[in-house]
């Protein structure tokens, strides 16, 4: 990445567990992504009725050259879980974005 991980907290303090879980997925999709430029994450504490658990909704935001990727809405009772799936649906955004410019490449070529 060429610019550092940018992690926001909203409605809960922040955590260094939680930093540390964030940054080794961000540190695994640059490894295998390394076209990234800046990545984003939002981690929010949604308000939910008392008998309910808490729910925690990660968002992410990548930009790559020419174009920005996010993935919103995901929700989980555990923030591990809502991180780990946040990074899965990027990561498969990403696949899919360099899966496009290959086929564009062989289209060209032949």
């Amino acid at each position: 990445m060429k610019q550092p991980l940018q992690i926001t907290y909203l409605g809960l303090e922040s955590s260094e567990a939680i930093d540390t879980a964030a940054r080794a997925k961000a540190d695994k999709l640059d490894q295998f992504h390394p076209s990234i430029m800046a990545c984003k994450v939002t981690i929010e504490l949604i308000a939910k009725h008392q008998q309910q658990g808490r729910e925690f909704a990660v968002r992410i935001g990548v930009t790559v050259p020419h174009q920005e990727l996010h993935v919103d809405r995901v929700h989980n009772e555990d923030v591990y879980i809502a991180l780990r799936d946040a990074f899965d649906d990027m990561s498969r955004q990403l696949d899919d974005m360099k899966e496009k410019a290959e086929d564009a490449v062989r289209r060209v070529r032949v």
